[in-house]
């Protein structure tokens, strides 16, 4: 049978209400074919259909997640089956916080898939969903806390990483201010808030690190160029160990008061060294609107 090329093709699970209906929305925008909640056992012959005479499906997402019940057990084994068979693919676990996913089934009313069989507790069925996926979490290739990610934060995240399905390591930096909240789900955590704060300036204040005026009175500091060149060193020497390790992505996090000068400006620098090197980078600020 005449075969078309392997589709690049990304299986998506993880917690109900960490925002996969949203991912979904994100992979069908960047042309990928995506299929819904289909038994794991289906996935090996779905792609091979999809690659069959007949089909043009270069891009294929597909969701798996609690909602088949005990079916879900049977995603390791097909896991397992793709890569005897050199169907390549990449894993998207999607998480959140207990108290994020409780507050939003409250916004919107639903009920957990699990809700029933835990007696009628949100947080025991979190649990046990947090349970049932462990195992998937820990296989696969990238790992994203939506706790505090807004739409657009997730779709900008997710467009980056796998518009082009580059299959080198890719580095996600993000800048973020402490008093909403830390970044949980970074790999490194740098804190910059021991730096001159351009907020006390009236004339700063307004703008961000994306500005040149900030970003160029961050960086006259000789304490801030100093600590720039000692983490720039740092990142730049461990990518290529973590590279070797088999990691897909790195999720690196500045941090400074309220996210919109220090750790923009840290962040933005780093984006342009990390680029300069050959890497997939996103850039991501989380706060600067806030």
């Amino acid at each position: 049978m005449e075969q078309n090329k392997l589709p690049q093709t990304i299986i998506i699970t993880g917690m109900s209400g960490a925002g996969k209906s949203r991912a979904i929305e994100v992979f069908e925008d960047l042309g990928y074919n995506c299929a819904d909640n289909i038994p794991p056992s289906l996935i090996t012959k779905f792609i091979e259909i999809c690659r069959g005479p007949g089909a043009n499906f270069t891009r294929l997402c597909i969701v798996v997640d609690c909602r088949i019940g005990e079916l879900f057990e049977t995603l390791y084994g097909e896991l397992h089956t793709l890569k005897e068979r050199g169907l390549s693919y990449r894993m998207l676990f999607l998480d959140a916080s207990d108290e994020v996913l409780k507050r939003r089934y409250k916004e919107t009313r639903r009920r957990h898939p699990l809700e029933n069989a835990a007696g009628g507790s949100i947080s025991a069925a979190i649990q046990a969903e947090r349970k049932i996926l462990q195992r998937a979490k820990e296989e696969a290739d990238i790992v994203v806390d939506t706790s505090l990610s807004t739409v657009k934060t997730l779709r900008e995240l997710i467009s980056k990483k796998f518009s082009g399905m580059n299959h080198n390591m890719s580095v996600t930096i993000m800048s973020f201010g402490f008093k909403h909240g830390p970044q949980s789900d970074a790999d490194m955590l740098f804190d910059v808030r021991c730096l001159p704060n351009p907020y006390y300036l009236a004339d700063l204040r307004p703008l961000t690190g994306l500005d040149d005026a900030v970003y160029d009175y961050v960086f006259q500091w000789q304490e801030s160029r100093e600590l720039f060149d000692k983490l720039k060193d740092y990142v730049c020497y461990t990518l290529p160990l973590f590279s070797s390790e088999g990691r897909s992505s790195i999720n690196i996090a500045f941090g400074c008061t309220g996210g919109q000068h220090r750790s923009v400006s840290f962040a933005r620098k780093l984006s342009e060294v990390i680029e300069e090197l050959g890497y997939n980078v996103t850039t991501i600020h989380r706060d600067i609107e806030k």
